[in-house]
């Protein structure tokens, strides 16, 4: 039962911060610098998650060319620089991953 407890206060506090929030949303005006460094936010959460994932992927680094994670990780950065399509990125990388892994492996 306790842990039904901590599950429901978790769900209040997250509720309750996003939902003042955008309560609020339309009352907040924010100067344009603060809206334009915003953008950047999801970019840059994503590459702090995906970063060490990719160059340390045992907890150690590995940045040989048999490591599948860099190798997927390359493919997919450079087809997002030249191409700039989400899912063709997503594909390249994860086929280039696969074939890494089971190739080279």
């Amino acid at each position: 039962m306790e842990l039904v407890w901590v599950i429901v206060g978790m769900f209040i506090v997250t509720f309750g911060v996003r939902f003042v929030l955008y309560a609020r949303a339309e009352k907040v005006f924010l100067p344009p610098w603060i809206e334009q460094a915003l953008r950047f936010v999801p970019v840059s959460v994503l590459g702090a998650i995906v970063v060490p994932m990719v160059l340390m992927p045992n907890k150690e680094w590995d940045l040989s060319l048999t490591s599948p994670w860099l190798v997927g990780g390359i493919v997919a950065f450079a087809l997002g620089l030249i191409r700039q399509q989400p899912l063709l990125t997503i594909i390249g990388g994860v086929v280039a991953f696969f074939l890494t892994k089971y190739l080279v492996a």
